[in-house]
């Protein structure tokens, strides 16, 4: 049984008395959603990815999507008001966020950036979202998780098809 290891983004949860369900499981370096998804039981539906981007103002915008979709630029865009958005580089993650690549949660970054969950999580009474390390994931209302970060609910998915 591995040790449960608090990461920023479950002390934020525990500070803000929000409940959540840590889902650990063996990873040494990143892997992308569909492998823990699969590694783990989770539906890829409810499995949620957290992606940055940077907007032509230069401020930065966090989008919470599915894993098995893509981010829409033009609609994530929108969505922030923004006249365009493009994903920030691999390497900046860990300066702009506080977290690596495969372990980046929307949940106690360095700083709250603007947030945008895709409207598909209001499908869902829980989403799963990285717990802010590899190897650790949580289960949490969508509802809660977007009222502790203020963020909204659109569609900014490409649509498929």
């Amino acid at each position: 049984m591995m040790k449960e290891v608090k990461t920023n983004a479950m002390r934020f949860l525990d500070k803000k008395k929000i409940p959540y369900e840590v889902i650990q499981y063996e990873c040494d370096e990143f892997t992308d959603g569909i492998a823990v998804a699969d590694k783990c039981g989770i539906p890829y539906e409810q499995s949620y990815k957290t992606l940055v981007t940077v907007g032509k103002s230069k401020n930065y915008f966090v989008f919470v999507i599915p894993i098995a979709q893509e981010l829409d630029l033009k609609k994530a865009a929108r969505a922030v008001g923004e006249k365009a958005v493009e994903m920030i580089h691999v390497k900046d993650i860990l300066g702009i966020t506080g977290y690596i690549r495969g372990g980046c949660s929307p949940l106690g970054m360095k700083k709250q950036f603007k947030t945008v969950i895709d409207a598909s999580a209001g499908d869902f009474d829980t989403i799963v979202i990285s717990g802010g390390r590899i190897g650790s994931s949580l289960r949490i209302s969508p509802k809660q998780l977007a009222e502790v970060i203020r963020a909204d609910f659109e569609h900014v998915c490409r649509d498929n098809g």
